[in-house]
């Protein structure tokens, strides 16, 4: 379920990584998360009390299948809230497990990238 309507079926990042470790059987060396929150400013320094964000689901499943087939990753999850969030409300968590710093590392920066330009699209209030 990558998208979130109720913000009680946000996985905890605890949840995540023991899950992940669990299951990697020892091919993993790093798991990084990104924990996006709902901002009190905008990137222009205008302030916000709260954001309405759409999730293209179909686009999301696409660059997460596409990331878990990077070199050296064994697993790519996301969860991206759609709806109204008030500020402070977890946004998304996006985690990649993978072998080595280098790899988890440009494949992170990559989906995240992605799903920002391709997946959400917000407006702040």
């Amino acid at each position: 379920m990558p998208v979130v309507k109720d913000p009680r079926e946000m996985p905890s990042l605890d949840h995540l990584v023991s899950e992940t470790v669990s299951r990697a059987g020892g091919k993993i060396g790093m798991i990084l998360t990104h924990v996006g929150v709902v901002r009190a400013t905008s990137r222009a320094g205008e302030p916000v009390k709260k954001v309405s964000v759409k999730v293209n689901a179909s686009r999301l499943e696409e660059i997460l299948s596409s990331a878990e087939r990077r070199p050296g990753i064994f697993k790519v999850e996301a969860y991206v809230r759609e709806g109204e969030l008030a500020v402070g409300e977890v946004l998304m968590i996006l985690m990649v497990a993978g072998d080595f710093r280098e790899n988890v590392l440009e494949t992170l920066k990559a989906a995240l990238d992605a799903i920002k330009a391709e997946v959400t699209s917000k407006q702040e209030f």
